[in-house]
Order: C-alpha cells, then sequence, then structure tokens
C-alpha cells in the first residue's frame, strides 16, 4: 500500500469556491502530504476532469451551482470511478451523509471541521480503505477464478477417468474374448494330437511321434498360457468365484508332483515332496481346493522351468505361531518351494509377483504365473514370501490359515 505521507497525492479539488478549494490544498501541504492537484468549479468540469484524468482521491463540495455533490459522486461511479470520494459541505446533516455513503461516497466532512490533521487523516483513511477493498475484490476475483479453473480441471479429470474406466472395461472385455477365443482351437489341437499320437489315423513311424510330441508340449504351453490369462483377468476384474471347502493339503501336493514328475524326468531333475509333521494328511486349509492346486502346480512348474541341474523341493509344515494377535488363528499350514536354479537378483524379487514382470534371462515367461500364484494366496488371506541368489537358486514360501474340522 502507498504511504500517502511520502508519495505525491493526485487528488480532485471540486468546489465552485475559490478560497474553500485553496483552504482544502492548504490544510493538506500544511499536514506535510505532497500533492499533485487539479480543480474544478463545476459539476460539468468535473466530469470531464474523471474522465479523462485519474485521481487517488477527489474532495467535492455538495452545493456546485449546476448539480449537487450527489448527483456528482452517483455519475462518477455511473462512470465506474474506483477512488475515494470525499464531500465537503458547509453544513452537517445526519440525513444527507446517509444518502452521500448509500450512494458511494467514501466520507463526509463539514467544512467547519477542516483542519490540517483531520483533512490528512481523512485522505489516509479514505486511500486506505479504498486499496483495501480494491485488494479485497482482486483476491475475490482471483479466488472465483481459481476456483473456476478447479472446477474445470475437476470436470476434465472426471472426463479422463471415466475413459481410462471406459478404456479398462474395454480391454478386460477384449482380453477375456481373446483367450476365450484362443482358448477353443487349442483345447481342439490337444484332442487331435492325441489321436495322431494314438496312431487312430494309421501308424506312425519314430520321427513322426517325436515331432508330434514336440508339437503337443507347444500347443500344451501355449494353451497353459492362455489359461493362466483367462484366470488373471477373473481375479482382476472381480468376476472370479471361489468355492471353500476343505482343502487336505497334502493330497494336493500329491497329485501335482505325480502330474509334474514326466517334466522333472524330462529334464533329468530330482524332485521331491517332503514334510515336517507326522501325519501330513491332518494339515488342511479351507479354501478353494481346485485354485491351491493351481497355485501349487504354478510354483512347483516355476522351479522346474528356471532349473536346469540339481533338484526341486517341495516341503509341507505347520508354524503354530500367530504373526497377527489381533486375529485368532490354529497356525498356519506352510509351502515351500526350494530349487536348484538360476536364481534372482534383489530387484527381480521385489517385482517378482507383479502383473508381466519377467526375469532377465532367456527362460524367462509372460510373467504372469507367479502373479496369479499371489492372487490365489491373497484370496486366501495368506503370505508368499521369496528368497534367492542369483546361481543359487530360489525359495518360494506360502503360509495359509490352518483349518480343523
Amino acid at each position: 500500500m502507498i504511504n500517502v505521507m511520502e508519495n505525491p497525492v493526485r487528488i480532485l479539488i471540486v468546489d465552485d469556491d475559490e478560497v474553500d478549494r485553496m483552504a482544502v490544498r492548504r490544510a493538506l501541504l500544511k499536514a506535510g502530504i505532497s500533492l499533485i492537484s487539479m480543480e474544478a468549479e463545476t459539476y460539468a468540469e468535473a466530469i470531464a476532469l474523471l474522465e479523462d484524468h485519474v485521481f487517488d482521491c477527489t474532495f467535492l463540495d455538495y452545493g456546485l451551482p449546476d448539480q449537487s455533490g450527489l448527483a456528482l459522486v452517483k455519475a462518477a461511479r455511473r462512470l465506474d470511478v474506483q477512488h475515494p470520494l470525499v464531500v465537503l459541505t458547509g453544513q452537517g446533516d445526519e440525513k444527507i451523509a446517509v444518502e452521500l455513503m448509500k450512494s458511494g461516497a467514501t466520507d463526509y466532512l463539514p467544512k467547519s471541521q477542516i483542519s490540517p490533521e483531520i483533512l490528512a487523516q481523512v485522505l489516509r483513511n479514505a486511500i486506505r480503505l479504498d486499496r483495501s477493498e480494491r485488494e479485497a475484490v482482486e483476491i475475490t476475483k482471483k479466488l472465483k477464478d481459481n476456483n473456476a479453473l478447479l472446477l474445470k480441471q475437476n470436470h476434465e479429470l472426471e472426463k479422463q477417468r471415466d475413459q481410462i474406466e471406459l478404456h479398462s472395461l474395454q480391454q478386460k472385455d477384449f482380453i477375456a474374448h481373446l483367450t476365450h477365443d484362443l482358448r477353443t482351437p487349442l483345447v481342439a489341437a490337444n484332442l487331435m494330437f492325441k489321436l495322431f499320437k494314438d496312431e487312430s489315423f494309421g501308424p506312425l513311424s519314430d520321427p513322426m511321434h517325436e515331432a508330434l510330441s514336440a508339437m503337443d508340449r507347444s500347443n500344451q504351453n501355449l494353451l497353459d498360457l492362455v489359461n493362466t490369462l483367462l484366470e488373471v483377468h477373473h481375479y482382476e476384474s472381480g468376476s472370479k468365484n471361489l468355492t471353500f471347502i476343505t482343502c487336505n493339503m497334502w493330497g494336493i501336493i500329491q497329485e501335482v508332483i505325480q502330474e509334474l514328475q514326466p517334466v522333472a524326468q524330462y529334464k533329468l531333475l530330482s524332485m521331491i515332496a517332503l514334510h515336517d509333521v507326522t501325519d501330513p494328511s491332518s494339515l488342511k486349509v479351507l479354501g478353494d481346493c481346485q485354485e491351491i492346486r493351481r497355485m501349487i502346480t504354478n510354483l512347483l512348474g516355476n522351479a522346474l522351468k528356471f532349473t536346469d541341474v540339481g533338484s526341486v523341493e517341495l516341503r509341507l509344515g505347520f508354524d503354530p505361531s500367530n504373526e497377527d494377535e489381533d486375529v485368532a488363528v490354529n497356525g498356519w499350514v506352510t509351502i515351500e518351494v526350494k530349487d536348484t536354479g538360476l536364481g534372482m537378483s534383489p530387484d527381480e524379487q521385489s517385482v517378482i509377483f507383479q502383473r508381466f514382470r519377467t526375469g532377465h534371462h532367456r527362460q524367462a515367461g509372460s510373467g504372469l504365473g507367479l502373479h496369479l500364484v499371489e492372487r490365489i494366496v491373497s484370496k486366501h488371506a495368506g503370505t508368499i514370501s521369496v528368497k534367492s541368489d542369483l546361481g543359487k537358486g530360489s525359495q518360494f514360501k506360502v503360509s495359509l490359515l490352518a483349518h480343523c474340522e
């Protein structure tokens, strides 16, 4: 804010009496105020000056020869004059003062009270009040502009969010249809390979059997990938329905070991299942047995895939500790899958369960298998962790709530 005592103040004095105009000017100068002043004797002259010049304050007499000071105040405000208008009058009248203030006058002062001190104070107060009001108006305008901008940005963000959600739905719908459409011919091809291998269409030579077996394995790998992608889609879209019953973990493990044993034998690997309890069949969990079977299959299949020499070991155990003191549990059934394969770096371990995250080695797959395992474990309120060293293998540990019938 400008200090009116140190900076020249541009004022307009409107009065038909030259002595009164001089008295105002002398009083302000005597108060130590630096002035740049202009004068008008009539309403018409004052209007012309107000239209052509910018002032910090106008002092005007209430009684002008051609119009009243009230008329001049109203006209000035219609011209959008923003600076203070101080009305001086020869006699005090409260009704006149009220009407002047309603019409836009900043202050009202009888000429009999004019003195250097009072006039200087009136000028300071008028200018400070005016500038405070202007600042308030400017701040209010900026707030309104900012609010309008925020509303516009929020509207744009909502549109973008709607577009993203629509795109996500379209993408998920596309994946669902694509995987479903891919699965049908792959299943048909599997059946056809079986018929050929059974020599339903005629005898086959050994080289032809080997070629068919290779083709069958490739087709099965592609079918497994499509099935995994479809399962991931079901979990992420919220359309996966689980049926929770009592699952015998040792029985499921034995089935998976038997199913994957040919893969281990093909790679000349040792694959065994061990347990840390007297009766492994007593270890049960409440869950979707098919999904738990899928989880174990993916963990063992992943270990076999990334192990070229050595062994793959699955160990079933029981942990009686309560990791969450706020939840009453009967202990934890643990499944540990350990291999002597390629291992992972710390960076790979930190993202290994994320969707489409793959390792940097040549056997790296789609990055969906372990992500699906993590989703299954999460749906069963369990935990999964990994320990690994490059070149020394990996160890995955799953903990699921034990179930007592």
